[in-house]
């Protein structure tokens, strides 16, 4: 007489309630649109960059001056990690950058 098959279950074991989850990564804070809007009304800092790109960005001198104090508030300090690629002809931002150590340290 043939045997019948019987397939076996193999159910994971459970993980002990005990055990460790992995640490999540550093995320940094989003950067604040005002940091973005300053930027742009009071950068001094103007870097070509071929194409009708240009790289805007606070010198630490401008960083000092008391009008961008009050408009960055208690964000000049990672303000002066922050650049923003300028896209003169569309007159738009193409990307806004900012400095590792700034964010994480946020």
């Amino acid at each position: 007489m043939a045997s019948q098959f019987r397939p076996r279950s193999f159910a994971p074991k459970a993980a002990p309630r005990t055990a460790k989850r992995p640490a999540r990564p550093l995320t940094p804070a989003p950067l604040p649109g005002a940091v973005v809007d300053a930027l742009l009304r009071y950068h001094d800092e103007e870097l070509d960059q071929g194409g009708g790109r240009t790289l805007l960005r606070f010198s630490a001198r401008r960083l000092r001056d008391a009008e961008v104090k009050a408009a960055l508030g208690d964000q000049a300090a990672r303000a002066a990690g922050v650049s923003i690629l300028w896209n003169a002809r569309e007159e738009e931002i193409i990307r806004v950058f900012e400095a590792a150590d700034a964010r994480l340290a946020a």
